[in-house]
């Protein structure tokens, strides 16, 4: 089962960019075996910008015969940090427009898969390419391939200073996956800023257990992102088959895992690495230290499921040592689910440095995404009372009652949150 990487805006490009390279990087053996390639060792995205300035890197991988040049897709100009008109798209803009291309180049893509299982999103909430163009292709993909699954990966914006749209960008956005998508990995940039630009170290045997890079930089901050992505949907030994052949369900299993109800697919994710003499409690420990715990009212946070990936379990370790119990009772998980946590685990750290290493990646459906509905809500109804901005989304068709649907939903989902 094969899955197409679709890259959307320059935070989406960005990441596809870590993302290609890391598979890239990837032994053609493993190429062969992984979902996000054909069997030739072409990947499998599709790349779209408003501008053409961010792609440039993307070409190097038609230069080396490892992407399709029909699957880079550029525009003429940027879209103006606005949702609506990356999501209605400009006046005059038919046939040509960067949906109806991009729409083209992954139905391409999708026939050269031997089997379509879905695709996964690279994006950002905050822009008006990633966040508009983003939310109206999980749309139309969701509707052209009706029984594909849908992944994104979508990063929040800081708290505030990026735009003085991105409220409204992410109040917008995260209504329409909502709708569209099956699972949303959800990356905020203060969170994943403050891992990188920190070390959190523990004893572990021998070895140190780290939480993230060691400079809170743009790259740093990008890579982290990936590896956490990767950490989660490469290739298991856990899910292949006994003659080893990746079945490249990861993916869609892991939506299956977190995702029991469809009304609440909002994802966090926490990762921390160590060297292979570390013991499996360490990495647990780190990964529990990361996750938020209480509410701003002080109200405990919760999770309705919880799934681990440990690679690097070379001695068959990880299960032994009790860790699955220390991961549901420091998430809280609801009592209603008999089986909150699922794990996965694979000898191999394919995704570190050394082949040998431990990798512990965990995403949880957590009740702490309230914090940023919240917010979200309440910046997006005090710009909306001041009827700041509006203008800018009504030229584009976007009026004011398609703000409340959108506020209306998400204060269902804090409910549904709140609720567990």
């Amino acid at each position: 089962m094969s899955a197409v990487v679709l890259q959307v805006g320059q935070c989406g490009n960005q990441l596809g960019l870590e993302w290609c390279k890391l598979l890239n990087k990837k032994s053609n053996r493993y190429k062969k075996r992984c979902p996000f390639s054909s069997r030739t060792g072409e990947l499998a995205a599709v790349c779209v910008d408003s501008e053409p300035k961010v792609l440039r890197r993307m070409h190097e991988f038609v230069k080396k015969n490892k992407m399709h040049p029909s699957n880079i897709i550029d525009g003429k100009g940027g879209l103006g940090s606005n949702w609506a008109y990356g999501y209605h798209g400009g006046q005059g803009e038919v046939e040509n427009s960067l949906l109806q291309r991009t729409m083209e180049a992954v139905r391409r893509e999708a026939e050269r898969r031997d089997y379509y299982g879905g695709t996964v999103l690279l994006h950002s909430l905050s822009g008006g390419t990633g966040s508009g163009l983003g939310s109206r292709l999980c749309e139309e993909i969701r509707d052209e391939f009706a029984v594909g699954h849908i992944l994104t990966v979508s990063v929040v914006p800081h708290h505030s200073g990026e735009s003085p749209l991105q409220h409204y960008n992410t109040l917008l956005s995260l209504a329409s996956l909502h709708r569209s998508a099956d699972g949303m990995l959800l990356f905020n940039n203060d969170h994943v800023l403050s891992c990188t630009g920190s070390q959190h170290s523990s004893a572990a045997g021998r070895g140190a257990v780290s939480c993230g890079l060691p400079q809170g930089t743009l790259s740093a901050m990008n890579a982290h992102i990936i590896s956490c992505t990767a950490g989660l949907l490469l290739p298991v030994q856990s899910l292949s088959t006994d003659s080893g052949q990746s079945l490249g369900i990861e993916p869609w299993e892991l939506i299956r895992s977190v995702c029991p109800i469809p009304t609440a697919k909002l994802l966090h994710t926490t990762q921390v690495s160590a060297s292979e003499t570390s013991h499996w409690d360490s990495l647990v420990s780190g990964v529990l230290q990361n996750l938020p715990h209480l509410s701003p009212a002080g109200k405990p946070y919760s999770s309705r499921a919880v799934l681990a990936v440990a690679r690097g379990n070379q001695d068959n370790s990880f299960i032994a040592s009790n860790v699955l119990q220390k991961l549901r009772q420091g998430h809280r998980c609801v009592k209603w689910n008999p089986f909150p946590v699922d794990h996965w685990t694979d000898p191999r750290n394919e995704t570190g440095i050394s082949l040998f290493s431990r990798l512990l990646t965990v995403c949880s459906n957590h009740s702490s995404v309230t914090k940023l509905l919240h917010h979200v809500v309440q910046r997006s109804r005090d710009m909306l009372a001041a009827r700041a901005y509006l203008h800018w989304y009504e030229r584009y068709g976007v009026e004011t009652d398609d703000f409340h649907q959108a506020l209306s939903s998400l204060s269902a989902l804090i409910e549904e949150y709140d609720s567990q």
